[in-house]
């Protein structure tokens, strides 16, 4: 049994009995937390499952520059947490047609009300870097997950995927090595260092 089999199954079981299972997919940037989490889908029952990208909830871009905190986008302090904590209980609390936004990676931005957790969705597959984070504020979301697993990979083969992410929406190869090295690289160690314990850990 593949590694993605195996944790589908595991999520299959943790949902005996119960009318929603919120799980965390966490892990550094570029470790393929997104991807990991849209091959679940079809592996889960039909029409049960969906996923919840925390990237969605980005601040945007005009006001991370008013705040200065352009330079590090990505970081915990460049998120909305109350308003994904707020959509997380409301998930949680199997409030009907929990509308949520979506992030546009080529754009750089997030599309509010861009998808609907209805009713029927009973494993919520949530994907973020900071999931599992012991920092504060995101230490509150431990309550909300069922089931958390951590996405882990080498440095040197994080770097690549970083740069390749970026040379595919558009960068040159310097350009493209900047935003991995200066960015995303460091929030990727702050993902590393502040972990909580999953319950299942891949290599990925």
């Amino acid at each position: 049994m593949s590694d993605i089999a195996h944790l589908a199954a595991a999520i299959f079981r943790k949902g005996a009995g119960c009318e929603r299972v919120l799980v965390a997919i966490a892990g550094p940037p570029g470790v393929g937390k997104s991807t990991l989490a849209e091959a679940l889908v079809p592996l889960l029952p039909e029409g049960t499952a969906c996923v919840l990208p925390m990237d969605a909830f980005h601040l945007d871009n005009s006001v991370l520059q008013a705040r200065g905190l352009m330079a590090s986008k990505g970081a915990p302090e460049t998120f909305d947490f109350g308003g994904f904590h707020a959509t997380l209980r409301r998930v949680r609390d199997r409030e009907a047609d929990v509308v949520i936004p979506l992030f546009d990676r080529a754009g750089d931005f997030s599309r509010a009300g861009a998808a609907v957790v209805g009713g029927a969705v009973k494993f919520v597959l949530v994907e973020g870097n900071y999931l599992l984070s012991d920092e504060e504020p995101w230490s509150r979301l431990a309550p909300v997950f069922d089931f958390a697993v951590f996405l882990d990979v080498a440095e040197a083969e994080l770097e690549r995927r970083l740069i390749e992410r970026w040379l595919s929406h558009g960068h040159g190869p310097e350009q493209a090595r900047e935003r991995a090295f200066s960015n995303d690289l460091p929030n990727a160690r702050r993902v590393l260092a502040r972990r909580r314990a999953a319950d299942m850990e891949l290599k990925f």
